[in-house]
């Protein structure tokens, strides 16, 4: 199964519009990110629905954060991207016939369980202001702003 990186996505650009001291359009977005704007597009429209982002089309125009970064944990940001599956192991066989499948599904479904509830806690636990002071620290302590980025 190929790993969904979505929740790291947003996170990333939203970091970066928390950041800027002006809208940031999709293209440039989508620069940080090695990607495409309408990926960008598409990524931050569950975002824009819920009010945590806006973007104005035209000059000066881009993407700004609306919500308050305080008020909003990285859970929320995980819902808002339509909350893809945590885990990249499941089942060989989904609906087993045979006992000991059976048996193996069930054991692995309570592990699954176990390991996405605390997964969702630990996203529920950090706002984006968090990691937005985690981030202003690191940039602090590092001693060039250009590779802010690492390009």
């Amino acid at each position: 199964m190929k790993s969904d990186s979505r929740l790291s996505s947003v996170l990333h650009v939203l970091l970066h519009m928390i950041h800027s001291d002006r809208p940031l359009t999709s293209e440039a977005l989508a620069g940080y990110l090695g990607t495409h704007p309408v990926v960008v597009r598409r990524t931050l429209a569950g975002l824009r629905r819920l009010g945590y982002v806006d973007s104005a089309k035209g000059h000066g125009g881009g993407w700004v954060v609306r919500c308050d970064p305080a008020a909003v944990t990285l859970r929320d940001v995980y819902a808002a991207v339509g909350a893809p599956p945590l885990l990249a192991i499941g089942h060989r066989t989904p609906d087993p016939v045979c006992l000991v499948e059976q048996a193996v599904n069930a054991a692995l479904d309570e592990a699954f369980q176990a390991a996405e509830a605390v997964v969702i806690g630990r996203l529920g636990s950090v706002t984006l202001a968090a990691l937005a002071a985690d981030f202003g620290r690191r940039l602090a302590a590092h001693p060039r702003e250009e590779t802010l980025h690492g390009h």
